[in-house]
């Protein structure tokens, strides 16, 4: 006959790094700061976070009301010594969903568990009887995380109620949007029909309201109240422009000042102000791409010297591009810095309708910032309508500035140019 092979019962609930942490944070709790009806409360909000279940929590309240609340207090030791057997029958769980929930609760941080051999549960008492320590399911380390999980659900909550209101206002914002699209008459078939393909991209892009995010539904109900504004026909906002105009050094970026080499910025004569064709103002669309739409190349037949001077991209500051692109505020971007800006183009391409492609090519060729700026430039002209295919534009860029060609400088400050004497006139 073989040797037989006794296998030994393990001792105890198995430990890992991060629950001995637990137990050694549990041993640091400053008791008496917390009374047992605030765990209490924290225990039921607990749920709202996805840390623990409903299930979770009804054991977890169950375990804070068993304690005697003088234990709470500074001479008291919170530690509950109720067997599994007995918690099933108080929460109506078998013996073996207690015990996995109780691990949970160990994993999560919200107890901590000490067995003892026999896995009996029992307190340890000084001479004077006080109990000092214990096997059994300790609550200290609650004590010790509740100003975290309080914070934590106060989050949660703020979270859930601004997404709530901003879900609110982008369905009555949709809703609006598109009565005023069947009551709007002043406009022709063609207007009537873009603004409604537009409406519908924003709605498809948004996709099931009650599961995007509340910065996607704050951008598009921004939009949509845009489009709105544009059936009504009300004059363009220039608050932005304004408030520009009245600051004393209106390219400043990052406390420091960005001198503009390019002469008489705002002077009737184009032709120092702005590239070869690079912004006419005498062509309100576009059906394409097309050649005048770029900033094109100084030819080799032109004199040097009356050739604007080429300047370098690091001289465009983002104030800048804000004054060139309003129509970053008209669809919800405020970006303080040119990172803020970066994060924001694979939306700004979605609402331009850019593939995917087209907007790593130009990141790939240019750079984040400055297919940040190409990207911010394709959707102002989009916004203008001098642009029916952003992709191809964008890629019509990219481009270029492989061959060298692209001048973003330019088409920035010609643009703030064009949106400035709008303003004036």
């Amino acid at each position: 006959m073989g040797n037989t092979q006794i296998h030994q019962r393990p001792i105890g609930r198995r430990i890992t790094p991060q629950r001995a942490q637990f137990r050694r944070l549990a041993e640091s709790a400053d008791i008496g700061t917390v009374t047992r009806a605030q765990l209490a409360v924290l225990a039921q909000s607990l749920t709202c976070t996805g840390l623990i279940n409903g299930t979770e929590s009804h054991l977890l309240v169950a375990l804070i009301n068993t304690v005697p609340a003088e234990s709470f207090d500074r001479s008291g030791r919170p530690i509950v010594f109720k067997s599994n057997q007995q918690l099933a029958f108080e929460i109506g769980r078998s013996v073996g969903r207690v015990s996995r929930m109780l691990s949970s609760l160990f994993d999560a941080g919200l107890i901590t568990m000490q067995d003892s051999g026999n896995y009996k549960r029992y307190p340890i008492r000084n001479g004077d009887g006080e109990i000092t320590d214990g096997c059994g399911i300790d609550l200290r380390i609650l004590i010790l995380r509740y100003a975290e999980l309080d914070e934590l659900v106060r989050q949660v909550r703020a979270e859930k109620k601004a997404a709530d209101a901003a879900l609110r206002r982008y369905r009555g914002a949709l809703r609006n949007a598109r009565y005023a699209l069947s009551a709007a008459a002043r406009l022709s078939e063609d207007s009537l029909s873009r603004i409604g393909t537009r409406i519908e991209r924003v709605s498809n892009i948004v996709g099931i309201a009650g599961k995007a995010s509340s910065r996607v539904l704050r951008r598009a109900t921004a939009l949509l109240e845009w489009l709105i504004e544009r059936m009504m026909e009300l004059p363009r906002r220039s608050a932005e422009v304004q408030e520009t105009q009245n600051m004393t050094c209106p390219y400043v970026e990052n406390g420091m000042h960005k001198q503009i080499t390019i002469p008489h910025p705002f002077d009737e004569s184009n032709q120092e102000r702005r590239s070869a064709n690079a912004e006419q103002l005498s062509s309100p669309k576009a059906g394409s791409a097309s050649k005048w739409a770029f900033e094109e190349s100084l030819g080799p037949g032109r004199n040097e010297i009356n050739q604007p001077r080429r300047l370098p991209q690091a001289m465009v500051a983002l104030q800048d591009v804000l004054r060139a692109v309003p129509a970053l505020k008209t669809y919800g971007f405020a970006p303080s810095s040119w990172a803020e800006l970066a994060r924001a183009v694979p939306l700004m391409c979605r609402f331009a309708g850019i593939s995917e492609d087209a907007r790593a090519r130009a990141v790939e060729q240019m750079g984040e910032q400055q297919a940040a700026v190409a990207v911010a430039v394709t959707l102002e002209k989009y916004d203008r309508r001098e642009v029916s295919s952003p992709g191809g534009y964008l890629r019509a860029m990219t481009d270029r500035a492989a061959a060298g060609e692209l001048h973003l400088a330019r088409s920035v400050f010609g643009l703030a140019a064009r949106n400035s004497m709008e303003v004036r006139h």
